[in-house]
């Protein structure tokens, strides 16, 4: 196989970070490059303003390309907003008398049958992402190519979105003259970089909490079964204490990374904070208490949010592997614990894993999009050269084997 680059561009509503990665000979994912630039011109992962959004884009793609020594020409690129929606649909087709044997084309139709659902015309089909099948009655079947059967059933987890959205980001994407290889879900992006097979398995909860959203993806039986994206995240936090202690937005930003915490009684009543290391003209004194105080205030609320969200997708005490939290906010102290007391779950900080080359600059949670939007156009090179290698393959039950294979090899 001959090395290829890939390149995910997380449009997030802080900021745009650009990763490159380089897969080499052995299949391996190597991180070549990094760039992050602050965002300009989105609230709340959605485009409001073109010109400064390309703006960004653009800085963070030649910092990338500046590190890399590679020139960027396509890329996965991450969607949120609150316009995102999902739901579960199921399709159904015949097996053709004269060959008993499912094919690809078969679950092709299925898959077709099941996204012929009502949405409205301001609205389009970002993912179509098969959940599990259904042969002749028979259920938890994850792979049916090369079964026998007369009858195939898809359930099939559909992500929408709105149409004005998907196409801003797209031209804002273009204008920085780069091609667009896939839109991704950014949850599910994240999900690649930071679960494992067997809280996928059990049924586990992801929450990526970014700057303008919070995304929430929940897994059961190996597959997503519900995704949404909530209008709030780590930048209400930010405005919050900037409104409760009369500051610029720069600097309680500044105070939340530097001093933040989300339990109040684990701060000392007598910690203090010297503004004057924010703001040269102003020697006040904040009380530490004070700022934990207005924090959890408003991670009470997100998570209150997130709770409801678990009940809506009907798997409320359903998730034994609990919840993992993810995106920048993950990082604030104390967020685990206040997390467990509201969710009433097990909740593990979740930080990419299985990373090569520039691992150490990324290994946070904050790059938890990124990683999994080179895991995702990772997944889909192996599946190009799979279908590549197909020719000359005798049987489908090989192709299904030699898939496997490449998919075992690529994936961390």
């Amino acid at each position: 196989m001959q090395e290829r680059v890939i390149v995910g561009i997380d449009v997030g509503t802080t900021k745009i970070c650009v990763l490159v990665g380089e897969l080499d000979r052995d299949g391996k994912l190597n991180i070549v490059g990094v760039g992050t630039c602050p965002s300009q011109g989105l609230r709340r992962g959605v485009v409001v303003n073109i010109e400064e959004t390309v703006t960004s884009i653009a800085a963070a793609l030649d910092r990338a390309e500046r590190l890399s020594g590679k020139k960027i020409a396509s890329s996965y690129v991450g969607i949120a907003g609150s316009h995102i929606a999902s739901e579960n649909s199921k399709g159904f087709v015949a097996i053709s008398p004269n060959h008993r044997d499912i094919t690809p084309n078969d679950i092709s139709r299925a898959v077709e049958v099941a996204q012929a659902i009502a949405i409205p015309a301001n609205r389009e089909i970002i993912h179509v992402i098969p959940r599990g099948y259904v042969i002749d009655g028979q259920e938890g079947i994850k792979n049916p190519i090369g079964m026998s059967g007369f009858r195939l059933e898809v359930e099939a987890h559909i992500i929408t979105g709105s149409v004005s959205s998907i196409h801003n980001l797209i031209k804002c994407v273009d204008k920085a003259r780069v091609d667009i290889e896939d839109i991704v879900l950014e949850p599910l992006a994240s999900g690649l970089a930071v679960l494992e097979d067997g809280e996928t398995d059990l049924g586990v909860a992801l929450i990526d909490i970014g700057g303008g959203t919070t995304d929430i993806a929940v897994y059961t039986d190996g597959a997503i079964w519900h995704t949404v994206v909530l209008p709030i995240g780590g930048n209400l936090i930010t405005s919050d204490i900037a409104i409760g202690l009369r500051l610029p937005m720069g600097v309680a930003e500044e105070l939340k990374v530097t001093y933040g915490h989300c339990d109040p009684s684990a701060i000392d009543e007598e910690d203090m904070i010297d503004l004057s290391q924010f703001m040269s003209d102003c020697d006040d004194l904040v009380p530490r208490k004070l700022l934990a105080e207005i924090i959890q205030a408003r991670v009470d609320e997100l998570f209150s949010m997130v709770h409801e969200e678990i009940k809506k997708s009907g798997y409320e005490g359903l998730l034994p592997a609990g919840v993992v939290i993810t995106g920048g906010t993950a990082e604030l102290p104390g967020i685990l614990e206040t997390a467990g007391l509201i969710l009433d779950l097990p909740v593990r900080i979740g930080s990419p894993l299985g990373l090569h080359g520039l691992a150490d600059s990324i290994n946070r949670p904050a790059y938890a999009t990124s990683v999994g939007l080179l895991l995702w156009g990772l997944q889909h090179a192996a599946l190009m050269v799979a279908e590549e290698d197909m020719e000359g393959i005798g049987t489908t039950d090989n192709f299904v084997a030699r898939l496997g294979h490449w998919l075992r090899a690529f994936i961390p």
